[in-house]
């Protein structure tokens, strides 16, 4: 499975793997490097990069490196090495500073995890090939990539509203965000070849955009 893997999709699963294990090992290690928003706006700006690379455990880890090694080859596969590692961690980064934003009032709010990142890697695939097909659990029938794409978005506002379970569902929607633009700025063509799409995958994240300051007063 691993011999056809991008070589920079496969150096992205390694530093996770240590990273997540160094935190899994020594709680420390993972309290001074996770996502918090008091200790982020009181100057340790590094934590919104390194708590990308943290997990808390590992189904956790699993889950989401399983799905960079799904969808990250094909980023690296249209748009190069280069351009995916762009968009990876400017997702990761925009999934950090969107809970940043949405939780600034919640000093102890803290977050793990390479969701942000990897969530920006399934929007930004998903815009450059929307005719993929999806097989999920429990459902017999493949689902076309950009409903996924819309319905993961629009799954992801609601868990933000009602904070529903332990899950960031803030950084997956600043990593979606982050992956359609730059994916965009980097491939202006899809306005053209995948006009419809792009509409289709931009229309909540602009409605988001717009309305986002309302959620939590509805």
């Amino acid at each position: 499975m691993l011999n056809n893997i991008n070589q920079a999709v496969l150096l992205i699963i390694i530093a996770n793997v240590l990273f997540s294990m160094q935190g899994f090992k020594k709680y420390s290690f993972l309290d001074k490097y996770k996502f918090q928003v008091g200790k982020i706006l009181s100057g340790e700006k590094i934590r919104v990069f390194t708590s990308g690379f943290l997990h808390v455990d590992w189904m956790h880890l699993g889950f989401n490196m399983y799905a960079l090694y799904l969808f990250g080859d094909i980023v690296a596969s249209f748009l190069g090495i280069t351009n995916f590692l762009i968009i990876y961690f400017t997702s990761l980064l925009a999934g950090s500073f969107y809970s940043l934003q949405y939780h600034k009032k919640e000093p102890y709010y803290s977050a793990v995890g390479a969701s942000g990142a990897v969530s920006g890697i399934v929007y930004s695939s998903i815009l450059l090939y929307p005719s993929m097909e999806l097989y999920l659990f429990f459902i017999p029938i493949p689902i076309p990539g950009y409903i996924f794409g819309v319905g993961y978005l629009l799954y992801s506002i609601y868990g933000m509203k009602k904070q529903l379970g332990i899950i960031g569902h803030s950084a997956h929607l600043g990593g979606a965000i982050g992956g359609f633009t730059i994916t965009l700025l980097l491939n202006p063509s899809l306005f053209i070849s995948n006009k419809l799409f792009v509409l289709i995958l931009g229309t909540p994240i602009l409605l988001l955009l717009i309305f986002g300051d309302k959620l939590k007063k509805i």
